[in-house]
Protein backbone atom coordinates (compact mmCIF):
# COMPACT_ATOMS: atom_id res chain seq x y z
CA UNK A 1 0.00 0.00 0.00
CA UNK A 2 1.36 3.43 -0.96
CA UNK A 3 2.05 6.07 1.65
CA UNK A 4 -0.46 8.40 0.02
CA UNK A 5 -3.18 5.75 0.32
CA UNK A 6 -2.29 5.13 3.97
CA UNK A 7 -2.49 8.84 4.68
CA UNK A 8 -5.86 9.06 3.00
CA UNK A 9 -7.17 6.08 5.00
CA UNK A 10 -5.82 7.53 8.24
CA UNK A 11 -7.39 10.93 7.77
CA UNK A 12 -10.58 9.27 6.46
CA UNK A 13 -10.74 7.26 9.68
CA UNK A 14 -10.38 10.46 11.69
CA UNK A 15 -13.19 11.98 9.67
CA UNK A 16 -15.44 8.97 10.43
CA UNK A 17 -14.63 9.20 14.14
CA UNK A 18 -15.61 12.86 14.16
CA UNK A 19 -18.86 12.06 12.27
CA UNK A 20 -19.64 9.21 14.69
CA UNK A 21 -19.15 11.39 17.75
CA UNK A 22 -21.22 14.18 16.23
CA UNK A 23 -24.07 11.76 15.36
CA UNK A 24 -24.20 10.35 18.92
CA UNK A 25 -24.20 13.85 20.39
CA UNK A 26 -27.01 15.02 18.08
CA UNK A 27 -29.09 11.89 18.82
CA UNK A 28 -29.04 12.29 22.59
CA UNK A 29 -29.52 16.04 22.39
CA UNK A 30 -32.64 15.32 20.35
CA UNK A 31 -33.83 12.80 22.96
CA UNK A 32 -33.45 15.40 25.73
CA UNK A 33 -35.30 17.95 23.61
CA UNK A 34 -38.19 15.53 23.00
CA UNK A 35 -38.51 14.79 26.73
CA UNK A 36 -38.73 18.50 27.47
CA UNK A 37 -41.33 19.01 24.77
CA UNK A 38 -43.56 16.26 26.21
CA UNK A 39 -43.56 17.97 29.61
CA UNK A 40 -44.50 21.34 28.13
CA UNK A 41 -47.06 20.06 25.66
CA UNK A 42 -49.07 17.73 27.86
CA UNK A 43 -48.88 18.47 31.56
CA UNK A 44 -48.18 22.16 31.46
CA UNK A 45 -51.16 22.78 29.14
CA UNK A 46 -53.44 20.71 31.43
CA UNK A 47 -52.38 22.80 34.43
CA UNK A 48 -53.09 25.90 32.39
CA UNK A 49 -56.59 24.69 31.50
CA UNK A 50 -57.47 23.76 35.13
CA UNK A 51 -56.11 27.10 36.29
CA UNK A 52 -58.31 28.93 33.76
CA UNK A 53 -61.38 26.93 34.76
CA UNK A 54 -60.73 27.69 38.44
CA UNK A 55 -60.32 31.34 37.54
CA UNK A 56 -63.79 31.34 35.84
CA UNK A 57 -65.33 29.92 39.01
CA UNK A 58 -63.48 32.43 41.21
CA UNK A 59 -64.16 35.49 39.12
CA UNK A 60 -67.86 34.97 38.30
CA UNK A 61 -70.79 34.73 40.75
CA UNK A 62 -72.90 31.67 40.95
CA UNK A 63 -74.86 30.59 39.15
CA UNK A 64 -72.54 31.29 36.16
CA UNK A 65 -73.65 33.48 33.45
CA UNK A 66 -73.87 32.32 29.89
CA UNK A 67 -70.46 33.87 28.95
CA UNK A 68 -68.79 32.34 31.99
CA UNK A 69 -70.28 28.96 31.14
CA UNK A 70 -69.06 29.31 27.57
CA UNK A 71 -65.48 30.03 28.77
CA UNK A 72 -65.55 27.18 31.26
CA UNK A 73 -66.89 24.76 28.66
CA UNK A 74 -64.19 25.82 26.16
CA UNK A 75 -61.38 25.16 28.66
CA UNK A 76 -63.05 21.94 29.75
CA UNK A 77 -63.34 20.79 26.12
CA UNK A 78 -59.62 21.56 25.61
CA UNK A 79 -58.76 19.62 28.73
CA UNK A 80 -60.87 16.73 27.46
CA UNK A 81 -58.65 16.59 24.39
CA UNK A 82 -55.45 16.68 26.48
CA UNK A 83 -56.05 13.73 28.79
CA UNK A 84 -52.66 12.02 28.93
CA UNK A 85 -52.17 10.66 32.42
CA UNK A 86 -53.57 7.54 34.10
CA UNK A 87 -56.65 8.46 36.21
CA UNK A 88 -56.92 11.81 34.47
CA UNK A 89 -59.81 10.51 32.31
CA UNK A 90 -61.81 9.40 35.38
CA UNK A 91 -61.17 12.76 37.04
CA UNK A 92 -62.27 14.53 33.87
CA UNK A 93 -65.53 12.46 33.81
CA UNK A 94 -66.20 13.50 37.43
CA UNK A 95 -65.50 17.09 36.43
CA UNK A 96 -67.95 16.91 33.56
CA UNK A 97 -70.66 15.34 35.75
CA UNK A 98 -70.15 17.97 38.44
CA UNK A 99 -70.38 20.74 35.83
CA UNK A 100 -73.57 19.18 34.42
CA UNK A 101 -75.00 19.02 37.95
CA UNK A 102 -74.15 22.69 38.42
CA UNK A 103 -75.74 23.62 35.10
CA UNK A 104 -79.05 21.73 35.66
CA UNK A 105 -81.89 24.22 35.27
CA UNK A 106 -83.81 24.85 38.46
CA UNK A 107 -80.98 23.61 40.68
CA UNK A 108 -81.05 25.04 44.15
CA UNK A 109 -78.31 27.21 45.47
CA UNK A 110 -77.16 24.42 47.76
CA UNK A 111 -76.97 21.98 44.85
CA UNK A 112 -74.94 24.53 42.86
CA UNK A 113 -72.44 25.01 45.70
CA UNK A 114 -72.05 21.25 46.12
CA UNK A 115 -71.47 20.86 42.39
CA UNK A 116 -68.82 23.68 42.44
CA UNK A 117 -67.16 21.97 45.40
CA UNK A 118 -67.02 18.73 43.42
CA UNK A 119 -65.67 20.66 40.36
CA UNK A 120 -62.89 22.17 42.46
CA UNK A 121 -62.12 18.77 43.92
CA UNK A 122 -61.81 17.21 40.43
CA UNK A 123 -59.67 20.13 39.25
CA UNK A 124 -57.34 19.59 42.22
CA UNK A 125 -57.26 15.91 41.39
CA UNK A 126 -56.33 16.66 37.75
CA UNK A 127 -53.66 19.13 38.95
CA UNK A 128 -52.19 16.56 41.32
CA UNK A 129 -52.14 13.92 38.60
CA UNK A 130 -50.35 16.26 36.18
CA UNK A 131 -47.99 17.60 38.87
CA UNK A 132 -47.10 14.04 39.77
CA UNK A 133 -46.65 13.33 36.07
CA UNK A 134 -44.39 16.37 35.73
CA UNK A 135 -42.26 15.19 38.62
CA UNK A 136 -42.17 11.69 37.21
CA UNK A 137 -41.39 12.84 33.68
CA UNK A 138 -38.77 15.23 35.03
CA UNK A 139 -37.11 12.32 36.76
CA UNK A 140 -37.32 10.32 33.54
CA UNK A 141 -35.90 13.28 31.62
CA UNK A 142 -33.08 13.66 34.16
CA UNK A 143 -32.30 10.00 33.86
CA UNK A 144 -32.41 10.32 30.07
CA UNK A 145 -30.10 13.34 30.28
CA UNK A 146 -27.74 11.48 32.59
CA UNK A 147 -27.84 8.49 30.30
CA UNK A 148 -27.26 10.67 27.26
CA UNK A 149 -24.43 12.47 29.03
CA UNK A 150 -22.94 9.10 29.99
CA UNK A 151 -23.15 7.87 26.40
CA UNK A 152 -21.73 11.15 25.08
CA UNK A 153 -18.90 11.02 27.63
CA UNK A 154 -18.27 7.39 26.77
CA UNK A 155 -18.28 8.18 23.06
CA UNK A 156 -16.04 11.20 23.68
CA UNK A 157 -13.63 9.03 25.70
CA UNK A 158 -13.54 6.40 22.97
CA UNK A 159 -12.96 9.10 20.34
CA UNK A 160 -10.30 10.74 22.54
CA UNK A 161 -8.48 7.45 23.00
CA UNK A 162 -8.70 6.71 19.30
CA UNK A 163 -7.50 10.21 18.36
CA UNK A 164 -4.77 10.16 21.01
CA UNK A 165 -3.57 6.78 19.78
CA UNK A 166 -3.70 8.12 16.23
CA UNK A 167 -1.75 11.27 17.18
CA UNK A 168 0.86 9.24 19.06
CA UNK A 169 1.26 6.40 16.59
CA UNK A 170 0.50 7.88 13.20
CA UNK A 171 3.45 10.38 13.11
CA UNK A 172 5.71 7.46 13.94
CA UNK A 173 4.48 5.84 10.78
CA UNK A 174 6.43 8.50 8.88
CA UNK A 175 8.99 9.61 11.50
CA UNK A 176 10.26 6.14 12.50
CA UNK A 177 11.31 5.10 8.98
CA UNK A 178 12.90 8.52 8.47
CA UNK A 179 14.82 8.14 11.74
CA UNK A 180 15.99 4.70 10.68
CA UNK A 181 17.06 6.14 7.34
CA UNK A 182 18.93 8.95 9.10
CA UNK A 183 20.77 6.52 11.39
CA UNK A 184 21.59 4.26 8.46
CA UNK A 185 22.95 7.18 6.42
CA UNK A 186 25.01 8.27 9.45
CA UNK A 187 26.51 4.78 9.62
CA UNK A 188 27.28 4.91 5.90
CA UNK A 189 29.05 8.26 6.46
CA UNK A 190 31.21 6.43 9.04
CA UNK A 191 32.09 3.89 6.33
CA UNK A 192 29.94 1.16 7.89
CA UNK A 193 28.84 -0.25 4.57
CA UNK A 194 27.31 -3.36 6.21
CA UNK A 195 24.35 -1.32 7.42
CA UNK A 196 21.00 -2.62 6.11
CA UNK A 197 17.34 -1.56 6.39
CA UNK A 198 14.43 -4.01 6.75
CA UNK A 199 10.96 -2.59 5.94
CA UNK A 200 7.99 -4.85 5.35
CA UNK A 201 5.33 -3.79 2.89
CA UNK A 202 5.12 -2.34 -0.57
CA UNK A 203 5.11 1.38 0.17
CA UNK A 204 7.69 3.97 -0.84
CA UNK A 205 9.70 3.36 2.35
CA UNK A 206 10.13 -0.29 1.46
CA UNK A 207 11.20 0.64 -2.08
CA UNK A 208 13.62 3.22 -0.69
CA UNK A 209 15.02 0.64 1.76
CA UNK A 210 15.66 -1.75 -1.14
CA UNK A 211 17.50 1.00 -3.03
CA UNK A 212 19.47 1.91 0.11
CA UNK A 213 20.50 -1.70 0.70
CA UNK A 214 21.61 -1.99 -2.92
CA UNK A 215 23.68 1.18 -2.57
CA UNK A 216 25.27 -0.05 0.70
CA UNK A 217 26.08 -3.39 -0.91
CA UNK A 218 27.73 -1.65 -3.88
CA UNK A 219 29.70 0.61 -1.55
CA UNK A 220 30.78 -2.39 0.52
CA UNK A 221 31.96 -4.19 -2.60
CA UNK A 222 33.78 -1.05 -3.76
CA UNK A 223 35.39 -0.62 -0.34
CA UNK A 224 36.51 -4.23 -0.20
CA UNK A 225 37.84 -4.17 -3.75
CA UNK A 226 39.76 -0.92 -3.17
CA UNK A 227 40.93 -1.65 0.36
CA UNK A 228 43.34 -4.35 -0.74
CA UNK A 229 44.57 -2.13 -3.54
CA UNK A 230 45.08 0.76 -1.12
CA UNK A 231 46.90 -1.50 1.35
CA UNK A 232 49.12 -2.78 -1.43
CA UNK A 233 49.90 0.74 -2.63
CA UNK A 234 50.56 1.82 0.96
CA UNK A 235 53.06 -0.98 1.50
CA UNK A 236 54.70 -0.19 -1.80
CA UNK A 237 55.07 3.49 -0.93
CA UNK A 238 56.40 2.57 2.51
CA UNK A 239 58.94 0.25 0.88
CA UNK A 240 60.03 2.99 -1.52
CA UNK A 241 60.40 5.51 1.32
CA UNK A 242 62.27 2.96 3.45
CA UNK A 243 64.78 2.16 0.69
CA UNK A 244 65.53 5.77 -0.22
CA UNK A 245 69.02 6.97 0.69
CA UNK A 246 67.72 10.33 1.92
CA UNK A 247 66.35 10.85 5.41
CA UNK A 248 62.59 11.39 5.17
CA UNK A 249 60.25 12.53 7.95
CA UNK A 250 56.51 12.85 7.31
CA UNK A 251 54.07 14.73 9.54
CA UNK A 252 50.29 14.83 9.28
CA UNK A 253 48.14 17.94 9.78
CA UNK A 254 48.10 17.28 13.57
CA UNK A 255 51.93 17.41 13.76
CA UNK A 256 52.13 13.67 14.39
CA UNK A 257 54.82 11.43 12.85
CA UNK A 258 53.23 9.78 9.83
CA UNK A 259 56.28 7.99 8.43
CA UNK A 260 59.96 7.84 9.37
CA UNK A 261 62.39 5.88 7.23
CA UNK A 262 65.46 3.93 8.36
CA UNK A 263 67.97 6.59 7.28
CA UNK A 264 66.18 9.24 9.36
CA UNK A 265 66.04 6.86 12.33
CA UNK A 266 69.79 6.24 12.19
CA UNK A 267 70.58 9.89 11.67
CA UNK A 268 68.43 11.03 14.61
CA UNK A 269 69.18 7.97 16.75
CA UNK A 270 65.47 7.13 17.13
CA UNK A 271 63.46 3.94 16.79
CA UNK A 272 61.14 4.39 13.83
CA UNK A 273 58.54 1.96 15.21
CA UNK A 274 58.32 3.86 18.50
CA UNK A 275 57.98 7.36 17.07
CA UNK A 276 55.26 6.61 14.48
CA UNK A 277 52.05 8.33 15.59
CA UNK A 278 53.73 10.42 18.32
CA UNK A 279 53.44 14.19 18.52
CA UNK A 280 56.53 15.81 17.08
CA UNK A 281 56.55 18.55 19.73
CA UNK A 282 57.17 15.94 22.45
CA UNK A 283 59.97 14.33 20.43
CA UNK A 284 61.64 17.71 19.82
CA UNK A 285 62.04 18.17 23.57
CA UNK A 286 64.27 15.04 23.68
CA UNK A 287 66.12 15.42 20.36
CA UNK A 288 68.05 18.60 19.52
CA UNK A 289 68.81 17.52 15.94
CA UNK A 290 65.10 16.95 15.25
CA UNK A 291 64.38 20.41 16.66
CA UNK A 292 67.02 21.90 14.38
CA UNK A 293 65.61 20.13 11.33
CA UNK A 294 61.96 21.06 11.97
CA UNK A 295 62.52 24.63 13.14
CA UNK A 296 65.15 25.75 10.61
CA UNK A 297 63.85 27.26 7.40
CA UNK A 298 65.08 25.42 4.30
CA UNK A 299 67.91 27.43 2.67
CA UNK A 300 70.56 26.84 0.03
CA UNK A 301 73.13 26.51 2.78
CA UNK A 302 73.71 22.84 3.72
CA UNK A 303 73.44 21.51 7.27
CA UNK A 304 76.53 19.97 8.86
CA UNK A 305 75.68 16.80 10.81
CA UNK A 306 77.98 14.14 12.22
CA UNK A 307 77.08 10.93 10.38
CA UNK A 308 78.90 7.93 8.90
CA UNK A 309 81.77 8.46 11.34
CA UNK A 310 82.51 11.91 9.92
CA UNK A 311 81.09 15.37 9.44
CA UNK A 312 78.52 15.09 6.68
CA UNK A 313 76.52 17.68 4.79
CA UNK A 314 72.78 17.50 4.22
CA UNK A 315 70.46 19.70 2.17
CA UNK A 316 67.12 20.26 3.94
CA UNK A 317 63.95 20.39 1.89
CA UNK A 318 60.48 21.02 3.27
CA UNK A 319 57.36 20.34 1.25
CA UNK A 320 53.76 21.06 2.10
CA UNK A 321 51.54 18.12 1.22
CA UNK A 322 48.08 18.89 -0.12
CA UNK A 323 45.42 16.43 -1.17
CA UNK A 324 42.34 17.07 -3.31
CA UNK A 325 39.16 17.73 -1.35
CA UNK A 326 35.70 17.72 -2.87
CA UNK A 327 32.92 19.99 -1.72
CA UNK A 328 29.53 21.05 -3.03
CA UNK A 329 29.07 24.59 -4.31
CA UNK A 330 26.07 26.57 -5.39
CA UNK A 331 26.58 26.53 -9.16
CA UNK A 332 28.34 23.19 -9.63
CA UNK A 333 27.67 19.74 -8.27
CA UNK A 334 31.20 19.08 -7.00
CA UNK A 335 34.21 21.35 -6.70
CA UNK A 336 37.79 20.19 -6.19
CA UNK A 337 39.95 22.12 -3.76
CA UNK A 338 43.32 21.58 -2.11
CA UNK A 339 43.43 20.53 1.53
CA UNK A 340 46.58 20.57 3.69
CA UNK A 341 47.52 17.02 4.71
CA UNK A 342 50.84 17.61 6.45
CA UNK A 343 54.52 18.23 5.77
CA UNK A 344 57.47 16.20 4.52
CA UNK A 345 61.05 16.96 5.53
CA UNK A 346 63.81 15.53 3.31
CA UNK A 347 67.51 15.54 4.26
CA UNK A 348 69.57 14.86 1.13
CA UNK A 349 73.09 13.64 1.83
CA UNK A 350 75.28 15.91 -0.29
CA UNK A 351 78.55 15.11 1.47
CA UNK A 352 80.03 13.62 -1.68
CA UNK A 353 79.08 16.62 -3.77
CA UNK A 354 80.30 18.97 -1.05
CA UNK A 355 83.66 17.22 -0.99
CA UNK A 356 83.88 17.40 -4.77
CA UNK A 357 82.91 21.06 -4.68
CA UNK A 358 85.55 21.81 -2.06
CA UNK A 359 88.12 19.91 -4.12
CA UNK A 360 87.10 21.96 -7.17
CA UNK A 361 87.30 25.18 -5.21
CA UNK A 362 90.72 24.29 -3.76
CA UNK A 363 91.93 23.33 -7.21
CA UNK A 364 90.70 26.62 -8.71
CA UNK A 365 92.28 28.59 -5.86
CA UNK A 366 95.59 26.73 -6.23
CA UNK A 367 95.67 27.08 -10.02
CA UNK A 368 94.65 30.74 -9.84
CA UNK A 369 97.31 31.46 -7.25
CA UNK A 370 99.93 29.62 -9.28
CA UNK A 371 98.91 31.44 -12.50
CA UNK A 372 98.96 34.85 -10.92
CA UNK A 373 102.76 34.94 -10.49
CA UNK A 374 103.74 33.98 -14.11
CA UNK A 375 101.08 36.29 -15.54
CA UNK A 376 102.46 39.13 -13.49
CA UNK A 377 105.96 38.25 -14.79
CA UNK A 378 104.69 38.24 -18.38
CA UNK A 379 103.12 41.68 -17.83
CA UNK A 380 106.46 42.94 -16.45
CA UNK A 381 108.32 41.54 -19.47
CA UNK A 382 105.82 43.17 -21.83
CA UNK A 383 106.32 46.46 -20.07
CA UNK A 384 110.13 46.17 -20.55
CA UNK A 385 109.63 45.28 -24.22
CA UNK A 386 107.52 48.38 -24.64
CA UNK A 387 110.41 50.50 -23.25
CA UNK A 388 112.44 52.19 -26.04
CA UNK A 389 115.64 51.64 -24.06
CA UNK A 390 115.40 47.92 -24.66
CA UNK A 391 115.12 48.41 -28.36
CA UNK A 392 112.66 49.79 -30.91
CA UNK A 393 109.79 47.66 -32.29
CA UNK A 394 108.00 48.02 -35.55
CA UNK A 395 104.26 48.66 -35.80
CA UNK A 396 103.32 44.98 -36.11
CA UNK A 397 105.40 44.07 -33.05
CA UNK A 398 103.77 46.85 -31.02
CA UNK A 399 100.30 45.59 -31.96
CA UNK A 400 101.24 42.04 -30.97
CA UNK A 401 102.64 43.24 -27.64
CA UNK A 402 99.47 45.28 -27.04
CA UNK A 403 97.26 42.26 -27.69
CA UNK A 404 99.39 40.12 -25.37
CA UNK A 405 99.16 42.83 -22.72
CA UNK A 406 95.37 42.94 -22.99
CA UNK A 407 95.11 39.15 -22.79
CA UNK A 408 97.42 39.09 -19.78
CA UNK A 409 95.26 41.72 -18.08
CA UNK A 410 92.17 39.69 -18.79
CA UNK A 411 93.81 36.53 -17.45
CA UNK A 412 94.96 38.36 -14.34
CA UNK A 413 91.43 39.66 -13.76
CA UNK A 414 90.00 36.15 -14.18
CA UNK A 415 92.50 34.67 -11.72
CA UNK A 416 91.65 37.41 -9.20
CA UNK A 417 87.95 36.67 -9.61
CA UNK A 418 88.58 32.95 -9.18
CA UNK A 419 90.51 33.62 -5.97
CA UNK A 420 87.68 35.81 -4.67
CA UNK A 421 85.17 33.09 -5.60
CA UNK A 422 87.24 30.47 -3.79
CA UNK A 423 87.25 32.65 -0.69
CA UNK A 424 83.46 32.98 -0.81
CA UNK A 425 82.81 29.25 -1.41
CA UNK A 426 85.20 28.08 1.31
CA UNK A 427 83.82 30.59 3.82
CA UNK A 428 87.18 32.35 4.11
CA UNK A 429 85.87 35.68 2.86
CA UNK A 430 87.29 38.37 5.12
CA UNK A 431 85.29 41.61 5.36
CA UNK A 432 86.64 44.74 6.96
CA UNK A 433 83.57 46.75 8.01
CA UNK A 434 84.00 50.50 8.52
CA UNK A 435 81.66 53.49 8.50
CA UNK A 436 81.96 55.06 5.06
CA UNK A 437 80.53 57.81 2.90
CA UNK A 438 78.67 56.16 -0.03
CA UNK A 439 79.43 59.14 -2.30
CA UNK A 440 83.17 58.70 -1.82
CA UNK A 441 82.89 55.00 -2.72
CA UNK A 442 81.13 55.95 -5.95
CA UNK A 443 83.79 58.57 -6.81
CA UNK A 444 86.58 56.05 -6.10
CA UNK A 445 84.95 53.53 -8.47
CA UNK A 446 84.50 56.18 -11.17
CA UNK A 447 88.16 57.16 -10.93
CA UNK A 448 89.14 53.51 -11.37
CA UNK A 449 87.41 53.26 -14.77
CA UNK A 450 87.84 56.86 -15.98
CA UNK A 451 90.71 56.00 -18.34
CA UNK A 452 88.65 53.17 -19.87
CA UNK A 453 85.72 55.60 -20.33
CA UNK A 454 87.90 58.25 -21.99
CA UNK A 455 89.14 55.70 -24.54
CA UNK A 456 85.52 55.25 -25.75
CA UNK A 457 84.56 58.93 -25.22
CA UNK A 458 81.90 57.88 -22.70
CA UNK A 459 80.77 60.47 -20.15
CA UNK A 460 80.52 59.37 -16.51
CA UNK A 461 77.81 61.28 -14.60
CA UNK A 462 77.31 61.04 -10.83
CA UNK A 463 73.85 61.83 -9.40
CA UNK A 464 74.02 62.14 -5.63
CA UNK A 465 73.55 64.44 -2.63
CA UNK A 466 76.49 65.53 -0.51
CA UNK A 467 74.80 64.78 2.85
CA UNK A 468 74.04 61.07 2.47
CA UNK A 469 73.92 58.88 5.56
CA UNK A 470 76.93 56.68 6.33
CA UNK A 471 76.96 52.95 5.61
CA UNK A 472 78.77 50.24 7.55
CA UNK A 473 80.52 48.19 4.82
CA UNK A 474 83.78 46.83 3.47
CA UNK A 475 84.86 49.73 1.28
CA UNK A 476 87.16 47.67 -0.95
CA UNK A 477 84.57 44.97 -1.70
CA UNK A 478 81.77 47.52 -2.25
CA UNK A 479 83.95 49.57 -4.59
CA UNK A 480 84.90 46.34 -6.41
CA UNK A 481 81.22 45.63 -7.09
CA UNK A 482 80.65 49.17 -8.34
CA UNK A 483 83.76 48.97 -10.56
CA UNK A 484 82.48 45.67 -11.96
CA UNK A 485 79.12 47.34 -12.79
CA UNK A 486 80.92 50.26 -14.44
CA UNK A 487 83.28 48.00 -16.43
CA UNK A 488 80.34 46.03 -17.81
CA UNK A 489 78.45 49.26 -18.61
CA UNK A 490 81.46 50.69 -20.49
CA UNK A 491 81.98 47.42 -22.33
CA UNK A 492 78.43 47.31 -23.69
CA UNK A 493 77.87 51.07 -24.21
CA UNK A 494 78.36 52.65 -27.63
CA UNK A 495 81.06 55.30 -28.07
CA UNK A 496 80.25 58.91 -27.15
CA UNK A 497 77.39 57.81 -24.91
CA UNK A 498 76.77 58.31 -21.19
CA UNK A 499 76.87 56.15 -18.06
CA UNK A 500 74.96 57.45 -15.03
CA UNK A 501 76.02 56.54 -11.51
CA UNK A 502 73.29 57.29 -8.98
CA UNK A 503 73.54 57.12 -5.19
CA UNK A 504 70.31 57.88 -3.31
CA UNK A 505 69.02 57.44 0.20
CA UNK A 506 65.85 55.35 0.37
CA UNK A 507 64.30 54.93 3.84
CA UNK A 508 66.87 52.92 5.82
CA UNK A 509 69.01 51.94 2.80
CA UNK A 510 71.50 53.56 0.46
CA UNK A 511 70.88 52.52 -3.14
CA UNK A 512 73.71 52.45 -5.74
CA UNK A 513 72.89 52.09 -9.42
CA UNK A 514 74.81 52.17 -12.72
CA UNK A 515 72.77 52.87 -15.83
CA UNK A 516 73.99 52.51 -19.43
CA UNK A 517 72.24 53.16 -22.71
CA UNK A 518 73.43 50.13 -24.61
CA UNK A 519 71.48 47.33 -26.26
CA UNK A 520 69.92 46.04 -23.05
CA UNK A 521 69.41 42.48 -21.80
CA UNK A 522 66.59 40.15 -22.79
CA UNK A 523 64.24 39.25 -19.97
CA UNK A 524 64.92 35.54 -20.40
CA UNK A 525 68.56 36.10 -19.34
CA UNK A 526 67.97 38.56 -16.49
CA UNK A 527 67.13 35.91 -13.88
CA UNK A 528 70.42 34.07 -14.52
CA UNK A 529 72.76 37.06 -14.60
CA UNK A 530 74.01 36.49 -11.06
CA UNK A 531 74.68 32.76 -11.55
CA UNK A 532 78.29 31.54 -11.65
CA UNK A 533 79.84 31.19 -15.10
CA UNK A 534 76.71 32.44 -16.86
CA UNK A 535 77.34 34.82 -19.75
CA UNK A 536 74.81 36.66 -21.87
CA UNK A 537 75.23 35.64 -25.51
CA UNK A 538 76.95 38.47 -27.44
CA UNK A 539 77.15 39.44 -31.10
CA UNK A 540 80.96 39.10 -31.10
CA UNK A 541 81.67 42.82 -30.89
CA UNK A 542 82.29 42.71 -27.14
CA UNK A 543 84.74 40.44 -25.41
CA UNK A 544 82.95 38.49 -22.73
CA UNK A 545 84.45 37.89 -19.29
CA UNK A 546 84.55 34.79 -17.13
CA UNK A 547 80.93 34.99 -16.02
CA UNK A 548 82.03 35.33 -12.39
CA UNK A 549 81.96 39.08 -11.81
CA UNK A 550 78.24 39.43 -11.12
CA UNK A 551 78.12 36.19 -9.09
CA UNK A 552 80.97 37.45 -6.87
CA UNK A 553 79.27 40.86 -6.65
CA UNK A 554 76.10 39.15 -5.39
CA UNK A 555 78.08 37.25 -2.73
CA UNK A 556 79.86 40.44 -1.59
CA UNK A 557 76.65 42.48 -1.30
CA UNK A 558 74.68 39.73 0.46
CA UNK A 559 77.60 39.25 2.88
CA UNK A 560 77.10 42.92 3.79
CA UNK A 561 73.33 42.34 4.38
CA UNK A 562 72.41 44.07 1.14
CA UNK A 563 70.33 43.30 -1.96
CA UNK A 564 71.36 43.28 -5.62
CA UNK A 565 69.22 43.31 -8.79
CA UNK A 566 69.02 44.41 -12.42
CA UNK A 567 66.50 46.40 -14.46
CA UNK A 568 66.74 46.17 -18.22
CA UNK A 569 64.80 46.20 -21.47
CA UNK A 570 65.91 45.69 -25.06
CA UNK A 571 66.74 48.97 -26.76
CA UNK A 572 66.64 50.95 -23.49
CA UNK A 573 69.89 49.92 -21.83
CA UNK A 574 70.44 48.35 -18.43
CA UNK A 575 70.47 49.48 -14.81
CA UNK A 576 72.40 47.41 -12.26
CA UNK A 577 71.57 48.22 -8.63
CA UNK A 578 72.42 47.23 -5.10
CA UNK A 579 71.34 48.60 -1.73
CA UNK A 580 73.09 48.56 1.65
CA UNK A 581 71.68 49.33 5.09
CA UNK A 582 72.40 52.68 6.71
CA UNK A 583 74.77 52.57 9.68
CA UNK A 584 73.00 52.90 13.01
Amino acid sequence: MKIKTKLRLGFGFLFLVVIFFGAISLFYMNQISLSSKVILKDNYETLSYTSNMRAVLDEHPLPLSADAKQQFERYMAMEGKNVTEKGEGLAFSGLRKAYEAMSVPGATEDQVYQAVTRIRAELRNIDQLNMAAIVRKNEVAQKAIEKAAMYVIFAASICFLILFSFIVNFPGFVANPLREFSEAIREISRKNYKQRLEFNGTDEFAELAISFNTMAQELNQWENSNLSKIQSEKRRIEAIIEQMQDAIIGLNEKKEILFFNKVAAELLNLNDEEVIGQNVQELMKRNDLLTRILEDKPTAKPMKIYADQKESYFQLEKREITVPAYGAEAEVAMAQTAKAAGEVYILKNITQFKELDEAKTNFIATVSHELKTPISSIKMSLKLMDDERVGPMNVEQKELVQHIKEDCGRLLKITSELLDLAQVETGNLQLNFVKSDPRKIAIYAMDSVRFQAEQKSIELELVSRNDLSKIYVDVEKTAWVLVNFLSNALRYSPEKSKVIIQVIENADHIEFSVRDFGKGIEEVYQKRLFEKYFQVPTDGNNKSGSGLGLAISKDFIEAESGKIWVESALGEGSKFCFSLPIAI
